[in-house]
């Protein structure tokens, strides 16, 4: 059974810099999956991707040797379950906030006794070059685990969450984190209270040794945030280098065409 080499680089202290899938185009995905990436995550929380494209997608990347990962939309254990039955490599789960949400998720993405995850499918040991067998006696190990601290209630309960056996890494959504960060006026916290925030989760991180990331949207935007400790960085997605790029060529033919605010991610 092929080995994960994202969840080994990242146990070794290795920066590891993908980027995000929104469209859920099968020829994009394809293209993408051989530029470079170590991984490409599927996001099923904010797109329009549904089970069946998302099964392509994760087939797609694997065969083109980069690591398969699913955001999955939310940390129940029948979204957790199929995703990885259909052959990811990996969840990203959203909003986890307290341990017990972190448990259940953890839970999910392991087979007994580690976890709870029910025995089935196919097209999982198909992605891994495994037998059936064998997927079912190594997947504990080679699945990527990745909560998603985005709250100030996430923050704090960070160290507990962060040394639960089976946590692989933590990811953070910058817009979302700010947006809860918010007054009850709605005022967006500053830049200083924003990095302050951030530099509790790359702490909690390190004193834990839990490998911590973040989404960002250019590479000296990458290359800062390794300096201070951070691994597991997503760089921009599909969707924000088609609408980036269309827009930078609309620039050069009409300097006065103002860019629009499409795409954040």
């Amino acid at each position: 059974m092929k080995k994960n080499p994202v969840k080994v680089a990242l146990r070794a202290g290795e920066p590891q810099v993908g980027t995000w899938l929104s469209f859920g185009d099968l020829t994009a995905t394809r293209l993408l999956a051989r530029v470079g990436f170590p991984w490409l995550t599927i996001d099923l929380e904010h797109s329009p991707i549904d089970w069946n494209q998302a099964a392509m997608l994760i087939g797609a990347i694997a065969d083109a040797g980069c690591v398969p990962l699913v955001r999955v939309p939310e940390g129940r254990h029948d979204h957790i379950k199929r995703v990885l039955d259909a052959g990811a490599h990996g969840i990203i789960v959203p909003m986890v906030n307290t341990v017990e949400q972190a448990k259940v998720a953890i839970a999910a993405a392991k087979y007994p006794p580690q976890g709870n995850r029910s025995v089935g499918g196919a097209t999982h040991a198909l992605n891994f070059d495994a037998t059936a067998g064998d997927y079912y006696k190594y997947a504990n190990d080679e699945i990527l685990v990745i909560l998603q601290t985005e709250s100030p209630e996430g923050v704090d309960n960070a160290e507990e969450i962060y040394a639960l056996e089976g946590v692989d890494a933590i990811f953070v959504g910058p817009n979302d984190l700010r947006a809860q960060m918010r007054t009850p006026d709605g005022t967006d916290p500053t830049v200083e209270e924003f990095e302050a925030m951030l530099a509790r989760i790359v702490a909690t991180g390190k004193k834990t040794g839990t490998p911590v990331g973040l989404h960002v949207q250019t590479v000296d935007d990458v290359n800062q945030r390794v300096a201070e400790g951070w691994q597991f960085i997503a760089l921009g997605s599909d969707l924000k280098m088609l609408v980036t790029q269309a827009q930078e060529l609309i620039s050069g033919l009409n300097p006065s065409e103002e860019a629009s605010d499409l795409a954040r991610y």
